[in-house]
Order: structure tokens, then sequence, then C-alpha cells
């Protein structure tokens, strides 16, 4: 998640004590974003070898770095985020905006005509402090990420996305719903307790 500009030194000092960040560090991974997925797929059990995976707001790769790790390299995962993002062996990723044609295209060429199994979306906006602002933001980005569900997903796939509490977002559940058999709404333990952030689980997608 992006960090407030006006409080940028104290984000910088709250980093350097999260004990997710710390562990992080010594295990390897690229940021403590991945503790959030671990946490959500030790619950739901939705990750499975062979599958096809599309990463949205990927970088800088720690839920793509996850998938591999997890399930020991047999996973083909397409990657995309607005940020360059370091190279992972069996990645493939595309830097671009979700929301332009080409990239979509891209995407659809790398998932191929059998769809994917999985599409998970960690995508925040540029935080700016003010909820008026960053609350419509990351609406836009989740509907982004759904439209990209209903492109790519394949029959009684799986969708995991953050979304922030607030304006638009029983909208946005119900709308999820309509789609997928099932759906659950979780806070993992490492989103932080002041964060609005949750996370849904939805399965089972249906056209």
């Amino acid at each position: 998640m992006s960090k407030p500009r006006s409080s940028s030194g104290s984000w910088l000092s709250r980093q350097e004590r999260d004990p997710y960040v710390q562990q992080a560090r010594r295990d390897g991974w690229r940021s403590r974003a991945i503790y959030k997925l671990e946490q959500i797929d030790q619950k739901e059990k939705i990750l499975r070898p062979d599958m096809v995976c599309v990463d949205l707001g990927s970088a800088p790769g720690s839920w793509s770095q996850y998938v591999t790790a997890k399930l020991k390299g047999r996973v083909r995962i397409v990657a995309v985020d607005l940020l360059p993002m370091d190279a992972l062996q069996g990645v493939e990723f595309i830097q671009g905006d979700c929301n332009d044609d080409e990239v979509l295209q891209r995407v659809l060429q790398a998932v191929g005509d059998v769809g994917a199994d999985l599409v998970m979306s960690d995508i925040a906006p540029n935080i700016s402090g003010m909820r008026a602002v960053d609350q419509p933001r990351s609406m836009t980005l989740v509907e982004l990420a759904l439209d990209m569900v209903r492109t790519v997903l394949k029959p009684r796939g799986s969708f995991i996305c953050k979304v922030f509490q607030g304006a638009g977002i029983d909208e946005f559940v119900a709308d999820v719903r309509n789609s997928f058999e099932s759906v659950r709404v979780l806070k993992p333990r490492a989103s932080r307790a002041s964060s609005r952030e949750v996370y849904l689980v939805a399965r089972k997608y249906h056209l």
C-alpha cells in the first residue's frame, strides 16, 4: 500500500518497527504483504498445483513469490503492475495499466484459451490521507480488477481482492456475490489494525 505523503517520516519509522517487515527481510520475501496472502491461504486453501494465476498490482512481487514457493514452481503466473518488478522464475510480468486495452490483450494472450484459475489483486491507490479522495480511487481500482476477473477467469475459478471499508464497499461486495457462489470478507492478522483494508475471497465463479 502507498504511504501517505504528509507523514512519510512516521510511516518509515513504523515500517522499521513492524515485525512483519522485519520477518519478511529475514525470510527473503519482497514485502510484508506476503503474510496477508499466506494467512488468507491458510484459512481458505485457495492454492493448488498447476493452476494459472493472474496477479494484479503485483509489484514488488511478494504475492507471486509466495504462490511460486508454495506450489514449488507448479504454477503459471501472469503479473501486472504500473510499476516495474524484478523478474521471478515462472512469472510473466506485464508492465502497464489494467485499464489499457493493449495490456488486457497481453494478459489474455498470456493466460490462453483455458482461462485463469485465480485472479488476485492487492492494488491500492497512492494514498493522499483524505478519505473523500482515497476511497473513490480505491473503489475504481477494485472495479477494474472485477472487470479483469470477468474477462479472464474460468468458470468455478477464484478471486482474492483487497478493498477498503467505506463508501461503495457494500455495493461492490453485492456485485461480486452476483458472480460467485461463495464470498467471504477477511482481515488477515498481518493487516494493520489501523488500516481499513479487508480482503474478499470469492470462490466458484459463474458467468
